[in-house]
């Protein structure tokens, strides 16, 4: 889309929330592009239509990682993820650790 001008709309915090509210802000500025580019090319090709879906959809996905929000749940996620993982070592390696010294509670 060499000669097209166009900047999508900042993504809201409340628009990364969930699947469905992702779907329609991401719809809906699928949508204005495509009605700002029919005064141009109408009617738009296949071709065209899946690629304003495609680069909508890597605006969405960048919008979505930058979100503080996505990052606190992620980091929620990790936090269980990594845990059980972490847990495990503790486990396989509690009386070699517990032989040096590692008590089980804090002092």
């Amino acid at each position: 889309m060499a000669n097209e001008q166009w900047t999508s709309r900042p993504y809201e915090d409340q628009e990364l929330l969930s699947f469905d509210r992702l779907r329609r802000a991401v719809m809906n500025r699928i949508i204005e592009r495509a009605e700002a580019l029919m005064d141009v090319e109408f009617p738009l090709s296949q071709e065209r239509q899946d690629l304003l879906v495609s680069e909508e959809w890597e605006n969405a996905k960048i919008a979505v990682r930058n979100s503080p929000t996505a990052k606190e749940a992620y980091r929620k996620y990790l936090e269980q993820t990594m845990g059980g993982r972490l847990e495990d070592h503790m486990k396989r390696d509690k009386e070699e650790l517990g032989a040096m010294g590692v008590q089980e509670k804090s002092l």
